[in-house]
């Protein structure tokens, strides 16, 4: 990539928001829009109802979504270890 624009240095924020997800919900085209959900308990009843709750979203513009794709793939790919009918587990 002899011609990619250089970017500026990264900050980091130790107070940015962060969440846990059981599972990417949807996925949306045009600007990348991944939905995120966790399932969360309603402990008015006894057993409490499952609810599948909607606790983010991640939109990243036509331009970044190649970079953070093609990245996602890699860390899966190197980290992940997928069996069928089984969770992802990372390897050792």
């Amino acid at each position: 990539m002899a011609n990619a624009p250089s970017l500026p240095p990264l900050i980091d924020n130790p107070l940015a928001s962060e969440f846990f997800a059981d599972e990417a919900t949807g996925f949306f085209m045009g600007n990348l829009s991944i939905t995120f959900s966790s399932a969360r308990v309603d402990h008015k009843s006894d057993p409490g109802s499952v609810s599948r709750v909607v606790v983010g979203r991640v939109v990243l513009p036509i331009a970044a979504r190649g970079g953070a794709g093609g990245g996602a793939l890699r860390f899966v790919a190197e980290n992940v270890v997928i069996r069928p009918g089984a969770f992802l587990t990372r390897r050792h």
